[in-house]
């Protein structure tokens, strides 16, 4: 690590912070995954920073956040932790954990997040000799007991093994195994985090299949088999396949759910393998992880429309597609590559890929000619559930190319209510 060339260190330069190293107090002390990430060379456009000293780490956030007008957090009083938020960094300070920079590190969960860089003497300590363990692409606990005072860290372990492309040395594998039940016992939102990180990319999906092997998954999806770590698998080889044919299908695929949400179409087909396929049990799954609104809504959807989709020996009417998208609305990439997972050939899902990638398709897509109140000028209708009907009429019978313009539109729906009457 010392012959590195000082590209790598390019987190650990002051000269790219968002504040002056004159403001940082000696002695004072980079850590975590800034460090490990510099080693690494990874660069990030967006600098995440977390610094340890042995007194005065909020006094230090507070001053460095008014000299910049910066945002400061308090996030912890007692522990004298809090957090200076810039445009394009986020910079924590901790008091240290112990007597000594070295207890601190001790205390920490895997070595290759337990190296400090003391910036203002250019000096790494490395104690546990995490640096050696990065060189190995190794993740190594520090101590069992780290991971039992907060097990959190178990699942932690297989997430950054992912993003880093390292191996869970054996004995943290047995450790975490024996620590495994202890999941179940923390906060939910702090889990699907976790998960979620794992679910969002393929290069995650063999680090589930462990964390699913060492007993990590079966205390919130209690269902979920070797078949469904399968299915998971099957999901990225679909989405995969799938692009190949159609570039822009992998392009929705990849689309996050919602503009406020991170979590990808693709993330929710793989999260809905893990699902119990009772649709009752597989909702009380997503409440008790506590998903957001619209992500229960997706997986549930793929869920409960599967069946439509598979056996796929009988191809779908044109209304029957037309009710299709109408219910799945924008998850439908997420339904196909679930159901190309799940055997359907690419060939039978095709004609639906095809249309729902063309826009303003009248089946995936469609433009209704008539609005509910047009309907109800037009015929002194009141508000009620047979405006609902007409419009639905109406946008199954342009699917099927029955009607085409608005004047075609009113004329079936006057039919409509004369039959209603």
């Amino acid at each position: 690590m010392a012959n590195l060339p000082s590209a790598a260190f390019f987190p650990l330069s002051p000269e790219y912070w968002p504040f002056s190293l004159e403001l940082l107090p000696q002695p004072a002390y980079l850590v975590g995954g800034a460090v490990r990430d510099a080693l690494l060379l990874k660069h990030r456009e967006y600098l995440d920073l977390d610094f340890v000293m042995p007194a005065q780490a909020v006094k230090t956030a507070s001053q460095i956040a008014e000299q910049y007008s910066a945002g400061f957090v308090l996030l912890d009083a007692d522990r004298q932790i809090a957090r200076v938020v810039f445009k394009d960094a986020t910079v924590d300070f901790a008091q240290q954990e112990g007597d000594s920079l070295e207890r601190d590190l001790q205390r920490r969960d895997y070595t290759v997040n337990a190296i400090a860089y003391n910036p203002h003497t250019g000096v790494f300590i490395d104690p546990l000799q995490g640096c050696a363990d990065i060189e190995a692409g190794l993740m190594r606990m520090v101590a069992p007991a780290n991971l039992k005072d907060d097990p959190l860290r178990l699942l932690r372990a297989y997430r950054q093994a992912s993003q880093l492309n390292f191996s869970i040395e054996p004995a943290t594998r047995t450790a975490i195994r024996a620590f495994a039940p202890l999941l179940g016992y923390i906060a939910a939102e702090r889990v699907r985090s976790e998960l979620s990180y794992l679910l969002a990319t393929p290069e995650g999906t063999p680090q589930l299949q462990a964390a699913w092997e060492d007993g990590l998954v079966e205390t919130w999806f209690p269902s979920a088999t070797g078949g469904s770590l399968a299915q998971v698998a099957a999901v990225d080889e679909s989405a995969a396949k799938l692009q190949q044919t159609w570039p822009d299908f992998g392009t929705e695929v990849s689309r996050s759910l919602r503009d406020t949400s991170k979590t990808s179409l693709l993330a929710v087909a793989k999260l809905t393998s893990l699902l119990d396929p009772d649709f009752q049990k597989a909702e009380a799954q997503l409440l008790r992880l506590k998903y957001s609104r619209p992500e229960m809504q997706a997986a549930l959807a793929v869920l409960n429309f599967l069946p439509d989709l598979l056996p796929a020996a009988k191809a779908l009417s044109v209304s029957e597609q037309y009710f299709l998208f109408r219910n799945v609305g924008t998850v439908f990439p997420a339904l196909a590559v679930f159901a190309v997972a799940s055997g359907m050939p690419v060939d039978a899902i095709a004609p639906l890929i095809e249309r729902f990638l063309t826009p303003n398709d009248p089946v995936a897509h469609p433009i209704p000619p008539l609005t509910g109140r047009d309907l109800m000028t037009a015929l002194n209708l009141p508000p009620g559930p047979l405006v609902g009907r007409l419009l639905t009429a109406i946008g199954v019978a342009r699917a099927e190319g029955k009607i085409s313009t608005p004047e075609e539109a009113l004329q079936l729906a006057q039919q409509l209510v004369k039959t209603e009457a």
